[in-house]
Protein backbone atom coordinates (compact mmCIF):
# COMPACT_ATOMS: atom_id res chain seq x y z
CA UNK A 1 0.00 0.00 0.00
CA UNK A 2 1.35 3.03 -0.96
CA UNK A 3 0.74 6.23 1.17
CA UNK A 4 -0.34 9.57 -0.17
CA UNK A 5 2.30 11.15 1.74
CA UNK A 6 5.94 11.55 0.43
CA UNK A 7 8.14 10.05 3.13
CA UNK A 8 10.25 12.32 4.59
CA UNK A 9 13.40 13.09 2.84
CA UNK A 10 16.73 12.72 4.14
CA UNK A 11 17.17 15.92 6.75
CA UNK A 12 13.31 16.09 6.47
CA UNK A 13 11.44 15.03 9.90
CA UNK A 14 8.20 13.37 9.90
CA UNK A 15 5.17 15.08 11.19
CA UNK A 16 3.95 12.40 13.62
CA UNK A 17 5.64 9.62 15.27
CA UNK A 18 3.71 6.62 16.67
CA UNK A 19 5.20 5.83 20.06
CA UNK A 20 4.49 1.92 20.58
CA UNK A 21 5.85 0.34 23.41
CA UNK A 22 6.27 -3.49 22.95
CA UNK A 23 6.90 -6.09 25.95
CA UNK A 24 5.61 -9.99 24.64
CA UNK A 25 3.01 -8.75 22.24
CA UNK A 26 3.21 -11.34 19.46
CA UNK A 27 -0.24 -12.50 19.72
CA UNK A 28 -1.57 -8.70 18.73
CA UNK A 29 1.24 -7.00 16.76
CA UNK A 30 0.34 -7.98 13.31
CA UNK A 31 -2.81 -6.63 13.78
CA UNK A 32 -1.65 -3.66 15.48
CA UNK A 33 1.28 -2.84 13.24
CA UNK A 34 -1.54 -3.48 10.26
CA UNK A 35 -3.43 -0.39 11.28
CA UNK A 36 -0.32 1.57 11.38
CA UNK A 37 0.30 0.59 7.64
CA UNK A 38 -3.58 1.46 7.01
CA UNK A 39 -4.02 4.98 8.39
CA UNK A 40 -5.27 7.28 5.31
CA UNK A 41 -3.10 10.21 6.92
CA UNK A 42 -1.91 12.40 4.34
CA UNK A 43 1.57 14.04 6.03
CA UNK A 44 5.08 12.33 6.69
CA UNK A 45 4.73 9.09 9.67
CA UNK A 46 7.50 7.46 12.11
CA UNK A 47 6.85 3.88 13.64
CA UNK A 48 9.24 4.37 17.20
CA UNK A 49 9.29 1.27 18.74
CA UNK A 50 11.03 0.33 21.89
CA UNK A 51 11.52 -3.52 22.46
CA UNK A 52 11.56 -4.19 26.08
CA UNK A 53 13.06 -7.41 26.82
CA UNK A 54 10.38 -9.41 24.85
CA UNK A 55 11.07 -12.87 24.88
CA UNK A 56 8.72 -14.43 22.64
CA UNK A 57 8.72 -13.63 18.56
CA UNK A 58 7.38 -10.09 19.12
CA UNK A 59 10.88 -8.65 17.52
CA UNK A 60 10.41 -10.96 13.97
CA UNK A 61 7.02 -9.86 13.52
CA UNK A 62 8.55 -6.09 14.15
CA UNK A 63 11.12 -7.07 11.56
CA UNK A 64 8.55 -8.71 9.35
CA UNK A 65 6.29 -5.72 9.17
CA UNK A 66 9.21 -3.24 8.83
CA UNK A 67 9.94 -3.68 4.76
CA UNK A 68 6.21 -3.18 4.42
CA UNK A 69 5.98 -0.35 6.60
CA UNK A 70 8.97 1.65 5.06
CA UNK A 71 7.30 0.77 1.42
CA UNK A 72 4.48 2.48 1.95
CA UNK A 73 7.12 5.96 3.46
CA UNK A 74 6.58 5.03 7.25
CA UNK A 75 10.15 5.59 8.29
CA UNK A 76 10.64 2.85 11.11
CA UNK A 77 12.77 3.12 14.42
CA UNK A 78 13.65 0.24 16.59
CA UNK A 79 15.46 0.55 19.96
CA UNK A 80 14.79 -1.65 22.89
CA UNK A 81 17.47 -3.98 25.29
CA UNK A 82 17.47 -8.03 25.93
CA UNK A 83 17.92 -7.28 29.96
CA UNK A 84 16.84 -10.97 32.09
CA UNK A 85 13.67 -8.54 33.16
CA UNK A 86 12.04 -5.92 31.47
CA UNK A 87 12.14 -1.72 31.68
CA UNK A 88 16.02 -1.48 32.46
CA UNK A 89 19.67 -2.56 33.86
CA UNK A 90 18.90 -4.04 37.43
CA UNK A 91 21.39 -2.54 39.23
CA UNK A 92 22.04 0.92 41.32
CA UNK A 93 25.34 0.56 40.34
CA UNK A 94 24.69 0.46 36.93
CA UNK A 95 22.42 3.38 36.94
CA UNK A 96 25.32 6.13 38.32
CA UNK A 97 27.37 5.03 35.07
CA UNK A 98 24.86 4.60 32.40
CA UNK A 99 24.28 7.37 29.38
CA UNK A 100 22.50 7.86 26.70
CA UNK A 101 24.70 8.34 23.72
CA UNK A 102 24.24 12.07 22.49
CA UNK A 103 22.11 12.95 25.41
CA UNK A 104 24.34 13.16 28.40
CA UNK A 105 24.12 11.32 31.46
CA UNK A 106 20.69 9.75 33.47
CA UNK A 107 20.63 9.93 36.99
CA UNK A 108 17.23 9.21 39.53
CA UNK A 109 17.24 10.43 42.97
CA UNK A 110 15.52 8.09 45.46
CA UNK A 111 12.65 9.07 47.67
CA UNK A 112 11.84 7.79 50.77
CA UNK A 113 7.86 6.33 51.21
CA UNK A 114 5.86 8.62 52.66
CA UNK A 115 2.63 8.96 55.00
CA UNK A 116 -0.57 10.36 54.74
CA UNK A 117 -2.83 10.10 57.55
CA UNK A 118 -3.62 6.27 57.67
CA UNK A 119 -2.67 5.63 54.06
CA UNK A 120 1.28 4.90 53.97
CA UNK A 121 2.41 5.23 49.92
CA UNK A 122 5.90 4.22 48.17
CA UNK A 123 6.18 7.49 46.16
CA UNK A 124 7.73 7.36 42.79
CA UNK A 125 11.33 8.19 42.39
CA UNK A 126 12.00 12.16 41.43
CA UNK A 127 13.26 11.98 37.77
CA UNK A 128 15.81 14.29 36.48
CA UNK A 129 14.97 14.63 32.86
CA UNK A 130 17.14 16.84 30.90
CA UNK A 131 15.41 18.30 27.30
CA UNK A 132 18.41 18.83 24.62
CA UNK A 133 16.71 21.11 22.10
CA UNK A 134 17.34 20.20 18.46
CA UNK A 135 15.17 22.75 16.20
CA UNK A 136 12.23 21.56 16.46
CA UNK A 137 12.96 18.38 18.41
CA UNK A 138 14.18 17.07 21.67
CA UNK A 139 15.82 14.37 22.91
CA UNK A 140 14.43 13.60 26.45
CA UNK A 141 17.11 11.66 29.53
CA UNK A 142 15.81 9.86 32.01
CA UNK A 143 17.14 7.39 34.31
CA UNK A 144 15.41 3.92 33.62
CA UNK A 145 16.46 2.21 36.84
CA UNK A 146 15.10 1.29 40.70
CA UNK A 147 17.00 0.94 43.65
CA UNK A 148 18.14 -2.81 44.31
CA UNK A 149 16.95 -4.22 41.06
CA UNK A 150 13.74 -3.27 41.32
CA UNK A 151 11.50 -3.24 38.04
CA UNK A 152 10.41 -0.03 36.50
CA UNK A 153 6.56 0.97 35.04
CA UNK A 154 5.89 1.22 31.30
CA UNK A 155 6.92 4.78 31.76
CA UNK A 156 10.62 3.71 30.67
CA UNK A 157 9.65 1.94 27.46
CA UNK A 158 7.31 5.20 26.61
CA UNK A 159 9.75 7.74 27.20
CA UNK A 160 12.54 5.64 25.30
CA UNK A 161 10.09 5.03 22.10
CA UNK A 162 9.72 9.36 22.19
CA UNK A 163 13.23 9.70 22.98
CA UNK A 164 14.27 7.87 19.82
CA UNK A 165 11.78 9.38 17.37
CA UNK A 166 11.58 12.77 15.64
CA UNK A 167 8.42 13.72 14.76
CA UNK A 168 6.55 16.94 15.67
CA UNK A 169 3.38 15.04 17.15
CA UNK A 170 2.75 11.92 19.14
CA UNK A 171 0.54 9.59 18.63
CA UNK A 172 0.32 6.77 21.47
CA UNK A 173 -0.52 3.17 21.01
CA UNK A 174 -0.33 0.06 22.69
CA UNK A 175 0.95 -2.91 21.06
CA UNK A 176 -2.57 -4.88 21.68
CA UNK A 177 -4.36 -2.40 20.39
CA UNK A 178 -6.05 -1.53 16.54
CA UNK A 179 -6.17 1.94 15.45
CA UNK A 180 -8.69 2.49 12.71
CA UNK A 181 -7.72 4.38 9.52
CA UNK A 182 -8.81 7.49 10.27
CA UNK A 183 -7.35 8.09 13.67
CA UNK A 184 -3.95 9.66 12.70
CA UNK A 185 -5.91 11.82 10.50
CA UNK A 186 -8.32 12.72 13.33
CA UNK A 187 -6.49 13.27 15.95
CA UNK A 188 -3.62 15.44 14.17
CA UNK A 189 -6.24 18.03 12.93
CA UNK A 190 -7.49 18.21 16.24
CA UNK A 191 -3.82 18.18 17.75
CA UNK A 192 -2.82 21.53 15.32
CA UNK A 193 -5.97 23.37 16.38
CA UNK A 194 -5.36 22.67 20.05
CA UNK A 195 -1.60 22.46 20.72
CA UNK A 196 -1.69 22.41 24.50
CA UNK A 197 -4.12 19.68 24.84
CA UNK A 198 -4.38 15.90 25.15
CA UNK A 199 -6.33 14.58 22.41
CA UNK A 200 -8.36 11.45 22.83
CA UNK A 201 -11.03 9.92 21.20
CA UNK A 202 -13.68 6.77 22.00
CA UNK A 203 -12.82 3.37 21.63
CA UNK A 204 -14.53 -0.22 20.90
CA UNK A 205 -13.92 -2.99 23.63
CA UNK A 206 -12.69 -6.39 22.22
CA UNK A 207 -14.34 -8.46 23.02
CA UNK A 208 -17.30 -6.59 22.82
CA UNK A 209 -18.94 -6.14 26.46
CA UNK A 210 -15.97 -6.16 28.48
CA UNK A 211 -15.82 -3.20 30.88
CA UNK A 212 -19.40 -2.23 29.51
CA UNK A 213 -20.17 0.59 32.16
CA UNK A 214 -16.39 1.86 32.21
CA UNK A 215 -16.45 2.12 27.93
CA UNK A 216 -19.25 3.76 28.26
CA UNK A 217 -18.29 6.12 30.72
CA UNK A 218 -15.08 7.09 28.86
CA UNK A 219 -17.16 7.18 25.38
CA UNK A 220 -19.67 9.55 26.56
CA UNK A 221 -18.13 12.01 28.85
CA UNK A 222 -19.48 15.40 27.51
CA UNK A 223 -17.11 17.85 26.67
CA UNK A 224 -16.58 19.65 29.46
CA UNK A 225 -16.58 16.59 31.84
CA UNK A 226 -13.29 15.41 30.43
CA UNK A 227 -11.99 18.25 32.83
CA UNK A 228 -14.86 18.36 35.77
CA UNK A 229 -14.42 14.80 36.08
CA UNK A 230 -10.73 13.99 36.48
CA UNK A 231 -11.06 13.04 40.43
CA UNK A 232 -14.12 10.33 39.42
CA UNK A 233 -11.77 7.66 38.68
CA UNK A 234 -8.46 5.59 38.99
CA UNK A 235 -7.06 7.16 35.49
CA UNK A 236 -7.32 10.03 33.04
CA UNK A 237 -10.68 10.73 31.25
CA UNK A 238 -9.17 10.29 27.75
CA UNK A 239 -7.39 6.89 28.28
CA UNK A 240 -3.87 6.76 27.39
CA UNK A 241 -3.43 4.38 24.54
CA UNK A 242 -5.83 7.30 22.58
CA UNK A 243 -3.56 9.73 23.67
CA UNK A 244 -2.37 12.07 20.73
CA UNK A 245 -0.71 15.68 21.46
CA UNK A 246 2.30 17.87 20.65
CA UNK A 247 5.58 16.88 21.06
CA UNK A 248 6.52 20.62 22.56
CA UNK A 249 3.95 19.99 24.71
CA UNK A 250 5.22 16.45 25.88
CA UNK A 251 8.19 18.10 26.56
CA UNK A 252 6.97 20.95 28.46
CA UNK A 253 5.11 18.51 30.80
CA UNK A 254 6.66 15.08 30.58
CA UNK A 255 8.53 12.92 30.85
CA UNK A 256 6.60 10.30 32.08
CA UNK A 257 7.42 9.06 35.54
CA UNK A 258 9.87 6.03 35.98
CA UNK A 259 9.52 5.59 39.71
CA UNK A 260 8.84 1.78 40.18
CA UNK A 261 6.75 -0.93 40.14
CA UNK A 262 2.81 -0.15 40.69
CA UNK A 263 3.15 3.52 39.74
CA UNK A 264 -0.06 4.51 37.36
CA UNK A 265 2.26 7.05 35.19
CA UNK A 266 -0.19 8.04 33.09
CA UNK A 267 -2.37 9.18 35.93
CA UNK A 268 0.57 10.81 37.29
CA UNK A 269 1.52 12.62 33.67
CA UNK A 270 -1.92 13.80 33.22
CA UNK A 271 -1.95 15.85 36.36
CA UNK A 272 0.77 17.19 35.55
CA UNK A 273 -0.86 18.20 31.99
CA UNK A 274 -3.31 19.87 34.20
CA UNK A 275 -0.98 22.21 36.66
CA UNK A 276 0.77 22.76 33.51
CA UNK A 277 -2.52 24.51 32.08
CA UNK A 278 -2.93 21.70 29.82
CA UNK A 279 -6.49 20.72 28.03
CA UNK A 280 -8.17 18.04 27.59
CA UNK A 281 -10.07 17.07 23.96
CA UNK A 282 -11.59 14.17 22.43
CA UNK A 283 -12.57 13.53 18.76
CA UNK A 284 -16.16 11.85 19.36
CA UNK A 285 -15.80 8.79 16.78
CA UNK A 286 -14.39 5.55 17.39
CA UNK A 287 -10.89 5.26 16.08
CA UNK A 288 -9.30 2.89 18.62
CA UNK A 289 -9.98 -1.23 18.98
CA UNK A 290 -9.05 -1.72 22.83
CA UNK A 291 -8.40 -4.87 23.53
CA UNK A 292 -9.27 -6.82 27.10
CA UNK A 293 -7.43 -10.20 27.61
CA UNK A 294 -6.25 -11.61 31.16
CA UNK A 295 -2.41 -10.77 29.97
CA UNK A 296 -3.00 -7.09 30.14
CA UNK A 297 -2.98 -7.01 34.01
CA UNK A 298 0.40 -7.79 34.40
CA UNK A 299 1.30 -4.76 36.28
CA UNK A 300 -1.46 -4.26 38.64
CA UNK A 301 -1.13 -0.65 40.31
CA UNK A 302 -2.77 -0.72 43.85
CA UNK A 303 -5.57 0.96 44.51
CA UNK A 304 -4.29 2.98 47.64
CA UNK A 305 -1.84 4.36 45.99
CA UNK A 306 -4.04 5.99 43.67
CA UNK A 307 -6.32 7.11 46.20
CA UNK A 308 -3.10 8.41 47.37
CA UNK A 309 -2.28 10.57 44.15
CA UNK A 310 -5.86 11.72 43.75
CA UNK A 311 -6.40 13.10 47.21
CA UNK A 312 -2.61 15.20 46.80
CA UNK A 313 -4.37 16.64 43.73
CA UNK A 314 -7.65 17.29 45.48
CA UNK A 315 -5.22 19.55 48.03
CA UNK A 316 -2.97 20.89 45.54
CA UNK A 317 -5.57 21.69 42.70
CA UNK A 318 -8.78 22.48 44.31
CA UNK A 319 -8.92 23.12 47.76
CA UNK A 320 -6.79 25.71 48.24
CA UNK A 321 -9.88 27.86 46.53
CA UNK A 322 -12.18 27.13 49.48
CA UNK A 323 -12.16 28.29 53.02
CA UNK A 324 -14.09 25.40 54.11
CA UNK A 325 -15.97 22.58 52.67
CA UNK A 326 -18.85 19.90 53.32
CA UNK A 327 -17.83 15.91 52.98
CA UNK A 328 -21.48 13.96 51.01
CA UNK A 329 -21.07 10.58 52.93
CA UNK A 330 -20.69 10.07 56.13
CA UNK A 331 -20.04 6.58 55.99
CA UNK A 332 -16.65 4.63 54.93
CA UNK A 333 -15.56 6.71 52.45
CA UNK A 334 -16.23 9.86 53.51
CA UNK A 335 -14.04 9.22 56.76
CA UNK A 336 -11.52 7.62 54.69
CA UNK A 337 -11.04 11.08 52.34
CA UNK A 338 -11.27 13.03 55.92
CA UNK A 339 -8.23 10.93 57.38
CA UNK A 340 -6.45 10.96 53.97
CA UNK A 341 -6.69 14.77 54.06
CA UNK A 342 -3.48 16.74 55.74
CA UNK A 343 -4.28 18.49 58.87
CA UNK A 344 -4.71 21.32 57.12
CA UNK A 345 -7.05 20.24 55.02
CA UNK A 346 -9.21 18.56 57.79
CA UNK A 347 -9.31 21.80 59.19
CA UNK A 348 -11.53 23.01 56.52
CA UNK A 349 -14.48 20.19 56.79
CA UNK A 350 -17.28 21.79 58.85
CA UNK A 351 -19.31 19.30 58.33
CA UNK A 352 -20.03 15.39 57.13
CA UNK A 353 -23.87 15.40 55.48
CA UNK A 354 -25.80 12.31 54.54
CA UNK A 355 -29.40 10.89 53.74
CA UNK A 356 -29.14 8.20 56.52
CA UNK A 357 -31.26 9.08 59.53
CA UNK A 358 -28.41 6.64 61.87
CA UNK A 359 -25.38 8.06 61.23
CA UNK A 360 -27.10 11.05 61.59
CA UNK A 361 -28.31 10.56 64.55
CA UNK A 362 -25.10 9.83 65.99
CA UNK A 363 -24.57 13.79 65.18
CA UNK A 364 -20.80 13.59 65.06
CA UNK A 365 -17.30 11.79 63.44
CA UNK A 366 -14.59 11.96 66.26
CA UNK A 367 -11.31 11.48 64.25
CA UNK A 368 -9.78 8.95 67.23
CA UNK A 369 -6.07 8.98 65.64
CA UNK A 370 -5.81 12.55 64.89
CA UNK A 371 -2.58 14.05 66.40
CA UNK A 372 -4.26 17.42 67.50
CA UNK A 373 -5.83 17.69 70.90
CA UNK A 374 -8.83 17.82 71.57
CA UNK A 375 -9.66 15.40 68.74
CA UNK A 376 -11.71 16.95 65.82
CA UNK A 377 -14.99 16.25 66.39
CA UNK A 378 -17.03 16.84 63.09
CA UNK A 379 -20.86 17.50 62.44
CA UNK A 380 -23.03 14.81 60.99
CA UNK A 381 -25.90 16.52 58.91
CA UNK A 382 -29.18 15.84 57.05
CA UNK A 383 -28.01 17.18 53.25
CA UNK A 384 -30.77 19.58 53.61
CA UNK A 385 -28.84 21.57 56.79
CA UNK A 386 -25.59 21.18 54.84
CA UNK A 387 -24.25 23.79 53.14
CA UNK A 388 -21.62 23.67 49.98
CA UNK A 389 -19.10 23.58 48.78
CA UNK A 390 -19.42 20.11 49.09
CA UNK A 391 -16.78 17.07 48.40
CA UNK A 392 -19.04 14.10 47.12
CA UNK A 393 -17.28 11.00 48.09
CA UNK A 394 -19.23 8.13 46.59
CA UNK A 395 -19.79 5.53 43.57
CA UNK A 396 -20.47 7.77 40.73
CA UNK A 397 -24.21 6.76 40.15
CA UNK A 398 -24.90 7.91 43.86
CA UNK A 399 -22.80 11.30 42.93
CA UNK A 400 -25.53 12.20 39.94
CA UNK A 401 -28.54 11.37 42.31
CA UNK A 402 -27.14 13.28 44.94
CA UNK A 403 -26.43 16.30 41.94
CA UNK A 404 -29.54 15.49 40.96
CA UNK A 405 -31.50 16.54 44.68
CA UNK A 406 -29.07 19.48 45.29
CA UNK A 407 -30.15 20.77 42.09
CA UNK A 408 -34.16 20.25 43.32
CA UNK A 409 -32.90 22.00 46.68
CA UNK A 410 -31.24 25.18 44.99
CA UNK A 411 -33.94 25.53 42.46
CA UNK A 412 -35.67 27.56 44.23
CA UNK A 413 -32.85 29.35 46.16
CA UNK A 414 -30.64 32.51 44.61
CA UNK A 415 -28.17 31.09 42.03
CA UNK A 416 -24.74 32.04 43.82
CA UNK A 417 -21.39 31.99 42.68
CA UNK A 418 -19.95 28.54 41.57
CA UNK A 419 -16.86 28.14 44.31
CA UNK A 420 -16.38 24.20 43.07
CA UNK A 421 -13.83 24.40 40.48
CA UNK A 422 -15.26 20.94 39.29
CA UNK A 423 -18.75 21.68 39.39
CA UNK A 424 -21.04 20.48 37.39
CA UNK A 425 -22.84 23.06 36.89
CA UNK A 426 -22.79 27.05 37.32
CA UNK A 427 -25.20 27.25 40.52
CA UNK A 428 -23.99 23.38 41.86
CA UNK A 429 -20.43 24.18 43.72
CA UNK A 430 -19.42 20.64 44.40
CA UNK A 431 -16.12 17.99 43.80
CA UNK A 432 -16.69 14.78 43.01
CA UNK A 433 -14.25 12.05 44.60
CA UNK A 434 -16.16 9.69 43.32
CA UNK A 435 -16.07 5.89 42.01
CA UNK A 436 -16.72 4.10 38.74
CA UNK A 437 -19.06 1.05 39.21
CA UNK A 438 -17.06 -1.85 39.08
CA UNK A 439 -17.26 -4.41 35.89
CA UNK A 440 -14.09 -5.57 35.40
CA UNK A 441 -10.09 -3.76 35.12
CA UNK A 442 -9.57 -0.61 33.54
CA UNK A 443 -6.54 -1.92 31.50
CA UNK A 444 -4.32 0.30 29.22
CA UNK A 445 -2.23 -1.85 27.15
CA UNK A 446 -0.17 -5.00 28.53
CA UNK A 447 2.60 -3.60 30.53
CA UNK A 448 0.15 -1.21 32.63
CA UNK A 449 -3.32 -1.99 33.94
CA UNK A 450 -4.94 -1.00 37.53
CA UNK A 451 -8.89 -1.85 38.91
CA UNK A 452 -11.56 0.72 37.53
CA UNK A 453 -12.93 1.12 41.39
CA UNK A 454 -11.86 4.44 42.90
Amino acid sequence: MQRPGDPAGPGQLPLVSVILPVHNAELWLDACLESVLQQDFQGTMELSVFNDASKDKSMTIIEKWRPKLEDSGILVVIGGHESPSPRGVSTWSEVKNSTNPGCGPQHAEPTASETRGREAVHLPLRMTAKVVADHDTACLVTSSFGLHGRPLPVGYSKNQAIAQSSGSYLCFLDSDDVMMPERVRLQHEAAVQHPTSIVGCRVRRDPPGSTERYTRWINRLAPEQLLTQVLTANGPTVIMPTWFCSRAWFSHVGPFDEGGQGVPEDLLFFYQHLRKGGRVLRVDQTLLLYRYHPQAATLSVLETTIWTHRVCFLEEWALPQWASFTIWNAGKQGRRLYRSLTAASRCKVVAFCDVDENKIRKGFYCYEEAQERPKPRVPVLHFRAARPPFVLCVKLLTAVAAALVWSERSATQAPGPNHGLLGTSPHCPWLLMASLPSDGLQASGPQGHRPALG
